[in-house]
């Protein structure tokens, strides 16, 4: 069963990374998988939700920075050396390797665990850019395997993480500001 799954994987992640290949995508997925481009974003995003945010985006930007140490230190710094997964782009044959490869372990992909975890709470606490923050982070985890560092399992799961994590952060931040008396939240998803 295991050999079964790990085959689908690696020809799902052949299709991404060889099948869909083409110019276009190859400058827009490495733009888009290189944190350094979007420090300046994450920043000033930050401070708009926390100076334009009122109570909300004060606490939910606090949150956010405790959201990120959390979710990345857990998926790079405990299961990935747990679970110990080697890329792709050290296994396999022919990958289109678009960027560097790192020797650190592919299971999760942290891009997907630290995206979808941002992206879930903050659709939690403003609904209204759920569709919007869920498209990134998709993008930028999709990112990885067309690059050709994560198989798409890794994203798969690191998504399921991240949510989960975003999820758990949105509920305490939500909480905290029912707490304080703030009733204008719209929560639903």
């Amino acid at each position: 069963m295991f050999h079964f799954l790990y085959s689908i994987d690696v020809n799902l992640f052949y299709f991404i990374n060889h099948s869909l290949a083409n110019p276009v995508f190859d400058k827009f997925f490495v733009f888009i998988t290189d944190v350094n481009h979007w420090y300046i974003t994450y920043i000033i995003l930050w401070f708009i939700v926390f100076l334009k945010g009122g109570k909300i985006g004060k606490i939910a930007a606090i949150g956010s920075i405790f959201l990120i140490v959390a979710s990345d230190q857990f998926s790079s710094a405990f299961l990935k050396n747990l679970i110990e997964r080697i890329r792709p782009c050290n296994q396999l044959p022919d990958v289109r390797l678009l960027v560097g490869c790192s020797g650190s372990y592919s299971m999760p992909s942290s891009h997907a665990v630290n995206n979808f975890a941002i992206a879930v709470y903050f659709y939690r606490i403003y609904p209204k850019f759920k569709w919007l923050l869920l498209t990134i982070a998709s993008l930028v985890a999709f990112s990885r395997p067309y690059i050709g560092v994560h198989y798409p399992s890794d994203i798969i799961v690191g998504a399921i993480i991240g949510a989960v994590i975003g999820y758990i952060f949105s509920i305490f931040v939500l909480e905290i500001d029912k707490k304080f008396g703030n009733k204008n939240i719209e929560t639903s998803t």
